[in-house]
């Protein structure tokens, strides 16, 4: 499964997420294999990925976004009885209990200055996640200097507003690029 979710990110290049029920919903007639959940609550996550799974895509959920889940591994493990194909956290604790139990796994890093890009290639080389994912998206020169460093695809996500925004962050390196803009989903 991480395998084929691999090669749907990378194959299709551009990664609906979604932030709601309409965005949810429009994502299912799309093309692209996997969707990046990034709404819901413990109540509501199940319902979101069995329909992304009866319109046949992987659902990558946003543990840190799911209301009523804790910080802690065990978050993982209820995705993951949920139907989650895989995770997304801003935690190296999540990423490494969701390779524990066979999820594919984003890390997501917010880039803003020197600091932060230094912290994101060594705790990425310490995660070792499937994927990492850098807001905003739309930096080109750090985009290629990750896409350079890190021993895995990197997306780029956050403020890609249009065609250019996805043209420059894949020219400069990006495996892939994840938005919540439905028009974007479209290029």
């Amino acid at each position: 499964m991480i395998e084929a979710i691999h090669r749907a990110i990378t194959e299709g290049a551009i990664i609906p997420a979604v932030k709601d029920w309409d965005a949810l919903n429009a994502s299912l007639a799309l093309d692209q294999k996997v969707v990046f959940v990034l709404f819901g609550d413990i109540c509501t996550i199940g319902q979101s990925i069995d329909a992304l799974h009866r319109a046949g895509k992987f659902a990558v959920v946003h543990g840190d976004l799911i209301g009523g889940l804790s910080a802690k591994e065990v978050a993982v493990d209820y995705l993951r009885s949920c139907g989650a194909d895989g995770v997304i956290s801003t935690r190296p604790s999540i990423i490494h209990r969701a390779k524990e139990l066979g999820l594919f796994t984003v890390l997501r890093f917010f880039v803003f200055d020197s600091m932060s890009l230094e912290s994101a290639e060594k705790t990425a080389a310490t995660a070792r996640p499937d994927l990492v994912e850098i807001l905003p998206g739309i930096m080109p020169r750090i985009i290629r200097r990750l896409s350079q460093t890190l021993h895995v695809p990197l997306i780029c996500g956050g403020l890609i507003e249009g065609k250019n925004d996805v043209l420059e962050a894949l020219n400069a390196g990006a495996a892939a690029i994840s938005s919540t803009r439905e028009e974007v989903w479209k290029l």
